[in-house]
């Protein structure tokens, strides 16, 4: 499990993401979130459809202007990044995998030209011969034959189009790879399969990822900690397996229980923990409190020995 002692490669403090601002039609979609990920780790982001995890992943990657707060990557201030030459190293250190495996694909472009795509705005092959070569080994790193470099997106599947995407974001030696729902799209047969490349990859690599998914059993099978968000907030953060057997947060336990089990008997006496979103509307004032160590709440000060009395419970 990843220690306090590791290096923070991503530092996020209140960040804010709102969209038509001072418009009756507002949206909050990022609401005051902070957190950290360390070197090496992977980051989980978890919640229902419209929670705000693919908003702070954009944001993350500068795909939209934060609102509001702050965001450090390795040290360094993302929104003072002003240089072509700054920019363009950004770029390469930070990659992201979409959710959509072909809609993320230009389908004119041949899979020789997609996954190198990188590689020439950075100009990281001396020569054609060199650049084929790069393209042929990513393609094999990500499980694909070196003959499919020549084919278009279309005449592959949805699992093969995903690894091609990954291939791309490799190609360019990144030190944080942003997967945005990188499996919903793929049959459940194939999920498994992509989770484990990433996986292998991560090592490989030395790779950081920030997974974000709603797939709360895959995402505890892939990270290291988990941050949950729902309406823009981020209401609980802790290790993986901390947050599935130990839930603080009435939103969390709610969420778990609803995951799917292989058990016939279980699913037939399933009872699904209710949720009243109302409770995060009451007006009051709430921050991140460490409950217990490295398992944070979203809380007030009259809801902390609330959570305390339950992670004290946890422990009997």
């Amino acid at each position: 499990m990843v220690g306090q002692k590791k290096n923070k490669i991503l530092k996020v403090r209140h960040l804010k993401q709102y969209f038509n601002v001072g418009k009756p039609d507002e949206v909050k979609a990022i609401d005051d979130i902070s957190f950290d990920i360390y070197e090496g780790e992977t980051f989980g982001l978890v919640g229902e459809s419209g929670s705000g995890k693919t908003t702070t992943g954009r944001s993350i990657i500068n795909l939209y202007e934060p609102t509001d707060g702050k965001i450090d990557f390795d040290g360094v201030d993302i929104r003072k990044i002003k240089s072509k030459k700054d920019k363009l190293q950004f770029r390469r250190d930070m990659q992201m995998i979409f959710q959509d495996p072909y809609a993320s694909l230009n389908p004119r472009m041949k899979v020789k030209d997609i996954v190198a795509e990188g590689i020439d705005i950075h100009h990281l092959a001396a020569n054609d011969e060199a650049r084929a070569k790069r393209v042929e080994e990513l393609l094999e790193t990500v499980g694909l034959n070196k003959d499919h470099s020549s084919r278009y997106p279309h005449e592959f599947s949805g699992g093969q189009r995903q690894r091609i995407g990954i291939a791309r974001a490799l190609a360019v030696e990144p030190k944080f790879i942003i997967a945005d729902e990188p499996i919903s799209a793929l049959d459940v047969s194939i999920q498994a399969q992509v989770v484990n490349l990433l996986k292998e990859l991560q090592i490989k690599n030395k790779l950081t990822y920030l997974f974000i998914a709603h797939d709360l059993s895959m995402v505890k099978y892939i990270s290291d900690r988990i941050g949950v968000m729902h309406y823009g907030k981020l209401l609980e953060i802790a290790p993986a397996n901390e947050i599935y057997t130990h839930p603080l947060h009435d939103y969390t336990a709610s969420l778990i229980s609803a995951v799917p089990v292989p058990d016939p008997e279980f699913e037939r006496n399933r009872v699904q923990v209710p949720y009243d979103a109302s409770i995060e509307a009451d007006g009051k004032q709430r921050r991140m409190v460490e409950i217990s160590p490295e398992h944070f709440v979203l809380a007030s000060e009259d809801e902390i020995a609330m959570y305390e009395e339950r992670a004290a419970k946890a422990l009997l």
